[in-house]
C-alpha cells in the first residue's frame, strides 16, 4: 500500500498513476474522503472521551442535586462515545479496504500504455539464421520428444491440460538449471532459500497477489491456504511484522520453489508445449533495501538476470514494461525476453520489479536507522523460470540432427555433456 500522507499531500500523483495503469481514478478521491472521515471521527472520539473522563472526576464531588444531572449527562456522553467509536472504526475499515485496492505509484519514467507499449532498452546476442545453416528449426516440444525430455501427453492424462513430465535428460536439464542459477546467486551474495509452497492469506495479500492477480491463484478452501505463484510471496513475508536494523541491509535471498498458476484468461494462448503451464519450478531473487537504494538495486537485479541469460548464450532483449502491464505492487518492471525461433519473436523469460515500500507497508516490515523506524523497500527478480528457459535453450541451441548444444555454464551439472543427444526409438 502507499503512504496515506503522500496521498494527501500529492493526490494528483496518485490520480496520474491510476490513469497510467488504466485503473479507476475515482478510487483516489473515495480514499481521500474515507481518510478525512477517519481522521475527523478520531478527533471527535478523543474529544468525547476527554469530556467523559473529566465528567467522571466531577461526579464523586458533586452534591446530590448536581449528581443526578451529571449522571444524566454521563449517560448521554457514553452513548456519544460509543457512536463515535463505531464511526471511527467504520471509517478506518473503509480507508483500509480502499487503500488495499490502490496500486503502487508508477515510476515517472515508466512508458504509459498497455502490453504492447513497452520500450526496448537493450538487445543482446545474435539471432541464428537457420535457413543459412540449411535446416528448418523444430519447436521445443518436438525436440523434447526427440530427446526423450518432455512428455505432455501423459502430463495431460495424469493432471489435465498445461501439465507435463520432464523425463530423462529433461529432468537433468531442470536440475542443472536450478543448480547453476543458485550457484550464480550465491556467488553474488544471495542467501539460498527453499520456501513453502503454501502460505496464509495475509502473506498472499501482503505481497499484492489477491488484487488483480487473484484469478490466477489456487486457494485451498478447507485449510484457507494459498499455493504460491512465485517464491516472491514467502520471501516477502519472511520478515513480516519485523524491524530490521539498517546495518543488516541489503538482505538478499534466492528462493527455489514450485509455482502454481491458474493461467486464467490465457485460453488459446501457448497451449502447445511447456511455455505456459499450471505448475513449474523457479529460482527467484528477492531484496530488502532502504527506499533510497531501491532504484540502484533494481538495476543490480537486472544485471544479474542479464548475466544469467548471457551465460546461457541466448539472444534476448530488455524491455521497460508499460504502466498498464505492471502488477499492482510494482512501481517499475523490466523484462528480459529471449528469442524463440519457431515463434519468430521475443518472449518473457525473466522480470524484475521495484515494489518500493508498497509490500513492506502491507506486511509491516520496517528498518531501524538510529531512533527512526520506517518502511523499507522490496524488490524481486526472476533468475530462472525453468520451463520457459528449457524452451529457449532447446530451440536456440538445436542442431540439424535434433541434438542440442549445452551452454558451458550448465556442463558441470550435466556430467560434462556438451550435447544432448536424441534417444534411440
Amino acid at each position: 500500500m502507499i503512504d496515506l500522507r503522500l496521498l494527501r499531500e500529492d493526490p494528483d500523483r496518485a490520480r496520474a498513476s491510476q490513469r497510467a495503469r488504466g485503473e479507476d481514478v475515482a478510487l483516489v478521491d473515495s480514499l481521500l474522503s474515507a481518510d478525512e472521515r477517519r481522521r475527523s471521527s478520531g478527533v471527535r472520539f478523543d474529544e468525547l472521551r476527554n469530556e467523559q473522563k473529566s465528567l467522571g472526576k466531577l461526579i464523586p464531588k458533586a452534591s446530590a442535586d448536581e449528581k443526578a444531572e451529571l449522571l444524566k449527562k454521563a449517560s448521554q456522553l457514553a452513548a456519544d462515545v460509543k457512536a463515535a467509536d463505531a464511526e471511527r472504526d467504520a471509517a478506518d475499515a473503509e480507508t483500509q479496504e480502499l487503500l488495499q485496492r490502490l496500486g503502487n505509484l508508477v515510476h515517472p519514467d515508466v512508458p504509459v500504455g498497455g502490453e504492447e507499449d513497452f520500450v526496448t532498452l537493450e538487445t543482446h546476442g545474435t539471432i541464428r539464421d537457420f535457413g543459412a545453416e540449411g535446416f528448418e528449426p523444430k519447436d521445443h516440444l518436438e525436440l523434447g520428444q526427440i530427446l526423450g525430455a518432455i512428455d505432455v501427453e501423459r502430463g495431460a492424462k495424469v493432471s489435465g491440460s498445461r501439465f507435463y513430465f520432464l523425463t530423462g535428460v529433461g529432468a537433468l536439464l531442470e536440475l542443472a538449471l536450478v543448480n547453476a542459477a543458485i550457484a550464480q546467486a550465491t556467488a553474488a551474495g544471495f542467501t539460498p532459500m527453499l520456501t513453502p509452497a503454501l502460505v496464509r492469506p495475509q502473506s498472499m495479500a501482503g505481497t499484492g497477489f489477491l488484487g488483480q492477480a487473484a484469478q490466477d491463484v489456487y486457494h485451498l478452501d478447507k485449510d484457507d491456504l494459498y499455493l504460491v505463484g512465485t517464491s516472491e510471496v514467502p520471501l516477502a513475508a519472511y520478515h513480516m511484522d519485523e524491524i530490521i536494523d539498517a546495518d543488516k541491509l541489503p538482505l538478499r535471498y534466492a528462493g527455489f520453489s514450485p509455482c502454481f498458476r491458474r493461467e486464467a484468461g490465457s485460453h488459446g494462448k501457448d497451449t502447445k508445449g511447456i511455455f505456459r503451464v499450471h505448475q513449474f519450478d523457479k529460482v527467484e531473487m528477492f531484496s530488502y533495501v532502504t527506499p533510497e537504494d531501491s532504484q540502484v538495486e533494481h538495476q543490480r537485479l537486472l544485471a544479474w538476470e542479464k548475466q544469467w541469460l548471457s551465460a546461457l548464450e541466448l539472444p534476448f532483449r530488455v524491455i521497460d514494461v508499460a504502466s498498464g502491464d505492471l502488477g499492482s505492487s510494482a512501481a517499475r518492471k523490466f523484462d528480459c525476453e529471449a528469442w524463440i525461433p519457431t515463434q519468430g519473436k521475443y518472449r518473457e523469460l525473466t522480470s524484475t520489479s521495484d515494489c518500493t515500500e508498497f509490500q513492506s507497508r502491507r506486511l509491516s516490515i520496517r528498518v531501524r536507522e538510529g531512533k527512526q523506524v520506517r518502511p523499507l523497500a522490496t524488490l524481486n527478480g526472476t533468475l530462472c523460470a525453468v520451463p520457459r528457459t528449457i524452451v529457449a535453450i532447446l530451440e536456440n541451441h538445436q542442431q540439424a540432427d535434433g541434438s542440442v548444444y549445452v551452454p558451458e555454464v550448465l556442463r558441470p551439472y550435466l556430467g560434462g555433456r556438451e550435447v544432448l543427444e536424441p534417444v534411440a526409438k
